[in-house]
């Protein structure tokens, strides 16, 4: 599994590098749409890194951005080869929404993970039963086959969790994620157990918002911030809705995301106290 510098962060460097051209040329948005006669919104989702960048239409921005410099169109040009490689993802087929592979690829290539949740486990923390759970949920006629898949497609995200350089993961699951059943006592038990030892991981800390801690700022809303080794790379707000998503990259808005997730974490459990109120919520299972 490629974990650093694939091709989602990739084509987020290329869009991010064409966008800067594009300004310091003067061109406006609608008069590159017009180079290579497409919409407005397809140089948007170029410069946001959302989709990759034909060599003939990289050429043709370059050109009429003033780009001479050989090794600079050589390295652009090398980039956006990159970028249009397929990730390791793509060898799940139909299990992976489109909608879903941007967030799969910023996924990968994560340094750090902050998440908070207030009605379920995260993916990359979740097992194979409860996730089967989950998705049988959200998808009632989805057949066997197509569960097998997407649960394995999970699976495979965690081996990130254990593998070397793996990423800095930060959760913070409201007291709700933990009395709320799913799949039976068995399946939440598993899944409450699994907290505990994931917690055990040196790069992997949870912790539990109780519902003594009252109000808070992120009431009602689960969103998840990404971070990359690269610096250039800016951080990334990722909110997950049942059949689309948002990415939120504006550093301002980021940091308001980050403001918020420092305030929940204050007023969370420590990771002691937090694991001790998992066990308590495993016994009251029983």
């Amino acid at each position: 599994m490629t974990t650093r510098s694939g091709p989602t962060v990739r084509r987020r460097r290329l869009g991010a590098e064409l966008r800067v051209l594009r300004d310091s040329a003067g061109v406006r948005p609608e008069e590159a749409a017009a180079v290579l006669e497409c919409s407005v919104s397809k140089i948007s989702r170029i410069e946001l890194g959302r989709v990759s960048v034909r060599t003939k239409d990289l050429r043709a921005l370059l050109d009429r951005y003033g780009v001479t410099d050989k090794a600079q169109r050589d390295a652009l040009f090398a980039l956006a080869r990159q970028s249009s490689q397929p990730g390791w993802w793509h060898a799940f087929g139909d299990a992976v929404p489109r909608w879903f592979e941007i967030y799969i690829g910023l996924e990968a290539d994560a340094a750090y993970i902050s998440k908070y949740d207030h009605q379920l486990v995260p993916g990359l923390l979740q097992t194979a039963e409860y996730a089967r759970e989950i998705i049988r949920v959200h998808q009632p006629t989805i057949s066997e086959d197509d569960l097998d898949a997407k649960v394995a497609l999970r699976m495979e995200r965690q081996k990130r969790l254990t593998e070397s350089d793996p990423p800095h993961l930060m959760v913070v699951l409201d007291e709700a994620v933990l009395r709320r059943p799913v799949g039976g006592a068995e399946t939440m038990s598993a899944q409450l157990a699994h907290l505990i030892e994931a917690n055990r991981l040196p790069t992997v800390t949870v912790q539990v918002l109780p519902y003594s801690a009252g109000a808070h700022p992120a009431m009602g809303s689960a969103f998840m911030i990404l971070g990359f080794p690269d610096a250039s790379d800016h951080e990334v707000v990722y909110i997950e809705e049942l059949r689309s998503s948002l990415y939120i990259e504006d550093p301002t808005d980021v940091r308001e995301y980050q403001r918020h997730l420092n305030q929940i974490r204050s007023i969370s459990l420590d990771v002691p106290t937090s694991v001790r109120m998992i066990e308590r919520a495993m016994e009251d299972l029983t």
